[in-house]
């Protein structure tokens, strides 16, 4: 970064919505458990199918590895809408205008059932209504926004191609989606999850599950060993972590991306805008304490590709800077999610074999209207209502050619990766290392991960991804080390800061031991 960048930007993450909202804190499991329903993910999934079924009298016990909406939902943009970029016409083009049509329908269903309950309980979340905007920056995106127009009018969805933008940005040319929605994700599931408490319901905090014994009835096991048995199990854990059955981690594809909170010289004019192309720049707007923010976000790629991820940052800082000015940046936060092989989320039974077992993800950084469908539809299967979206999100759902051929480019990706990392020899050298920086260093003659932090101790992990022995890589904005196979992420003492990954990296070396002494 400039210095100018580094003035005026934080050194490390920290989520304005998380800031903004006190949540209550919840017990560790320490003993085993039983419950109707049983959840682990505490997101705006977890918490949505929770509430949703405490509402029908289910008793649920929903589970976090680290405390509510720490995860994605904490360190979202919460954009909520049905506009899930240039979507419609390839859903058009490669699922037909009944799957496009009920895609549309399903997500614009779950905005609309924010609304009602943000009215019903008279809950204070910023929400506001604004029109969504994918906007054309060359002849080849124009091509495709207005192709995505076209597929708006022929669906009946309230947008069309416009040639204006009330911001002042370069481009040739928007799709607009009329009457979607921002908030603030924690104001509004707040008092969702203190809900759930008064209606019977049980959460754990800092119990991380790792693995489901599928029969006779479902459990989820923690690393402790305990278990939370109950008549139906939800993953709700943004990455599945259970591989025996569903092969979710040759189905999905993680990336990263990157997101500011600016206050700006210019004024904000009101909606919500995204690029149509690469790199994706997004923006919004924060009301907070009687003044506005610019939340700008975007310059994703996929997890572990990247070490110098304070460059995104930077990208994103001179970008935001270049269209409102900015004064200051009092918070920046990065954010994963995993994208499915045809764009459509995995919302449905976990696997073939698990009847009782369901799974949530996919969401392709569109995760505020898809974990409220998500909710919404989980309930509906669970209580026997069935649903008319089951068979689109379905994540037994058959995979078509084209998508058979991206399943094995991922899994050959991610082969790749595990051989050129194998082979690659360790360059870093203790004595190189700077106070704030990690590399990969070679430590009693194997590959090892050595963090030196700001106090002079270093961190020394095995690189090895606990998940399936990929090699982790330094991400030097959140001091962590990332898998670039599945997307598992740790921080720089091994503990699991993203799944599917369930056990922490092997720990080689912590103290302040002389560097010289290490070599």
């Amino acid at each position: 970064m400039t210095n100018k960048h580094i003035e005026k930007m934080p050194d490390a993450s920290e989520s304005y919505w998380l800031n903004s909202t006190e949540l209550p804190t919840f017990p560790s499991l320490t003993e085993d458990r039983k419950a109707d329903v049983v959840i682990t993910g505490g997101g705006i999934s977890g918490i949505m199918t929770a509430y949703q079924l405490t509402r029908k009298g289910y008793r649920i016990a929903l589970i976090e590895a680290d405390r509510m909406l720490n995860g994605t939902t904490g360190f979202t943009t919460a954009k909520l809408t049905a506009q899930h970029g240039l979507i419609y016409d390839h859903l058009l083009q490669h699922n037909g205008e009944e799957t496009a049509r009920q895609f549309y329908e399903a997500n614009t269903e779950a905005v609309q059932y924010v609304r009602t309950l943000i009215e019903e309980k008279g809950i204070d979340c910023d929400f506001s209504e604004e029109p969504a905007y994918v906007f054309a920056e060359d002849e080849e995106q124009k091509e495709k926004v207005v192709k995505e127009g076209e597929a708006y009018q022929k669906l009946g969805i309230d947008g069309e191609f416009v040639h204006t933008l009330p911001l002042e940005i370069e481009h040739l040319g928007a799709v607009v989606m009329n009457r979607q929605a921002q908030f603030n994700p924690v104001k509004f599931l707040k008092p969702l999850i203190e809900e759930i408490i008064t209606q019977g319901g049980e959460v754990f905090e800092n119990t991380r599950v790792t693995d489901i014994e599928p029969n006779p009835r479902p459990s989820a096991v923690t690393r402790e060993g305990h278990k939370v048995e109950g008549d139906y199990l939800v993953v709700c854990s943004h990455y599945p972590f259970y591989d025996k059955e569903g092969y979710y981690y040759a189905r999905l594809s993680p990336s990263r991306s990157y997101s500011i909170a600016a206050e700006t010289t210019g004024d904000y004019p009101g909606g919500m805008y995204v690029n149509a192309g690469q790199p994706a720049r997004s923006l919004r707007c924060i009301h907070a304490d009687g003044k506005k923010m610019v939340l700008a976000g975007g310059y994703g790629h996929p997890i572990g590709h990247k070490q110098n991820t304070e460059e995104n940052y930077s990208k994103l800082y001179e970008f935001t800077d270049q269209v409102f000015g900015i004064e200051n940046v009092p918070y920046r936060w990065s954010s994963q999610d995993p994208g499915t092989l045809d764009q459509i989320p995995y919302i449905g039974k976990y696997s073939t074999e698990m009847n009782n077992v369901f799974v949530a993800t996919g969401y392709r950084k569109w995760g505020m209207s898809s974990g409220v469908l998500a909710g919404r539809l989980l309930t509906d299967l669970i209580s026997g209502e069935g649903s008319k979206y089951e068979e689109m999100f379905s994540p037994l759902r058959p995979i078509s050619e084209p998508n058979m051929k991206q399943l094995t480019q991922t899994s050959f990706h991610a082969g790749k990766m595990f051989a050129e990392d194998k082979a690659e020899e360790p360059k870093g050298r203790f004595a190189d290392l700077q106070t704030d920086e990690g590399k990969v260093v070679k430590y009693n003659e194997q590959r090892a991960g050595a963090y030196r932090d700001r106090q002079g101790s270093l961190h020394v992990v095995d690189t090895t991804c606990t998940h399936m022995g990929c090699e982790t890589h330094w991400n030097n904005s959140e001091r962590t080390w990332d898998c670039p196979c599945h997307g598992s992420r740790f921080s720089y003492n091994g503990e699991v800061v993203e799944g599917p990954a369930t056990k922490p990296l092997k720990r080689l070396f912590d103290g302040a031991q002389p560097i010289d002494s290490l070599e």
